[in-house]
């Protein structure tokens, strides 16, 4: 098995406020079917309101990334599936769910991870 990260940029969902209790409806649902699929391990919304902060590697803090930047991930999914190919198929059910494009990106493996995550 391995783990995918599906998520999606923030300015990808463009749909009628209106419109949201129906989507956020859909994703759950997605959701749920990764659920009762075994494939699910976590997912979550990133509020656009909320501070960004950046930690350097000296341990300097800093704002930002700040709201003008181009590209900011609005949500994410993390599925464990055997290929490439079922990752994608979860990502399209999100995205249909999400009305909006997904990216899928295999998450690199670290068997002490997946140790830690066994415990």
């Amino acid at each position: 098995m391995a783990r995918y990260l599906i998520s999606f940029d923030r300015g990808w969902m463009t749909f009628p406020e209106e419109d949201l209790p129906a989507v956020a409806a859909a994703a759950r649902a997605a959701v749920q079917e990764a659920v009762d699929a075994g494939v699910f391990v976590f997912t979550s919304g990133i509020g656009d309101t909320e501070p960004t902060t950046l930690v350097g590697v000296d341990g300097a803090v800093t704002d930002g990334p700040y709201p003008e930047t181009k590209e900011q991930i609005g949500g994410f999914a993390i599925v464990d599936v055997p290929s490439r190919d079922e990752a994608i198929a979860w990502a399209a059910k999100i995205a249909a769910a999400c009305r909006c494009s997904q990216e899928v990106r295999q998450l690199l493996p670290d068997p002490r991870v997946d140790a830690w995550l066994a415990r």
